[in-house]
């Protein structure tokens, strides 16, 4: 009884907390930005990407960050990969897939999170709406394409968003059954300026050894999605989610920032001092040229 009691209030604090994000007017001012998007893009007077972030579901401004990219780049294919989203509700495709109609996949390896995703995503439908695939497995390099091919998914998708406080670079590395337009992929910020990766662990799972040792520098990251084809544009405000777009795709209109540019927040260098307890640990350096 007390467990049902538990689980009861959570579901009920989580209505209180989101039921305003479902308000028409949410998704009017979403369409009407969009099209303001569309409109400054013919006339050439696009705001800078780092302007226009704000947040409805994702944990930070993830989600305006991601609107006007798609604006801008088009919503030709709905179709996302999320991996390390937990129940996919404070996640970057959330507001995509409940204010403009994406479809697609979510993975997490927490049951409990999984099963509080689906039930989720069955209460709040809307008439369009196909709902998003969940799958409760834990995610290794080895198995992350099998993954998502089992769930028919494959070729050029919309969105890949990756953050498994953990393994991203070397699962994203692995990943090609999917081509996908943006990645959005947490990278490790306190690693500074060093061009690092921790080594793959297939068994890691958070804390790990220590809290800070684990994942790629934005140095090391930006070089992996380079070799994939891909520049960066842009990151949420405190530096960690790094945003890159496929090359060949409106490069006129959001050019490739810089590593620097993007970590300028005061919480960035703070960070990097929790490097010093672990930087002579074994890294890998230099991986790609």
């Amino acid at each position: 009884m007390a467990n049902r009691i538990k689980d009861f209030l959570k579901d009920f604090f989580l209505i209180l907390k989101v039921r305003n994000r479902f308000y028409p007017s949410t998704q009017i001012s979403q369409r009407q930005l969009f099209l303001h998007y569309q409109e400054c893009k013919r006339n050439n007077s696009l705001p800078a990407l780092k302007e226009t972030g704000f947040r409805v579901f994702s944990q930070f401004e993830e989600d305006g960050l991601l609107l006007f990219i798609f604006s801008v780049i088009g919503m030709g294919n709905k179709t996302f990969v999320e991996f390390g989203s937990d129940d996919g509700v404070n996640s970057n495709s959330a507001n995509l897939i409940f204010n403009f109609g994406w479809h697609g996949l979510f993975i997490d390896g927490n049951q409990q999170a999984i099963a509080r995703g689906r039930k989720f995503f069955g209460k709040y439908p809307h008439p369009w709406m196909y709902p998003p695939k969940f799958v409760c497995a834990m995610i290794k390099r080895e198995n992350i394409n099998q993954l998502i091919q089992d769930a028919g998914i494959s070729g050029e998708i919309g969105l890949l968003s990756i953050d498994l406080d953990g393994n991203d670079y070397w699962v994203w590395e692995a990943i090609e059954v999917v081509q996908p337009k943006v990645v959005i992929i947490e990278t490790h910020n306190e690693f500074g300026f060093e061009d690092i990766v921790v080594p793959y662990d297939p068994d890691y799972f958070y804390p790990g050894k220590h809290p800070v040792y684990h994942g790629a520098s934005p140095i090391a990251m930006t070089k992996l999605a380079k070799q994939k084809g891909y520049r960066l544009v842009g990151a949420n405000d405190l530096g960690f989610n790094f945003i890159f777009i496929q090359n060949g795709i409106a490069e006129d209109f959001i050019p490739e920032v810089s590593v620097e540019s993007v970590l300028q927040h005061p919480s960035v260098s703070e960070g990097m001092r929790k490097f010093e307890e672990i930087k002579g640990w074994e890294y890998l350096q230099n991986r790609i040229l």
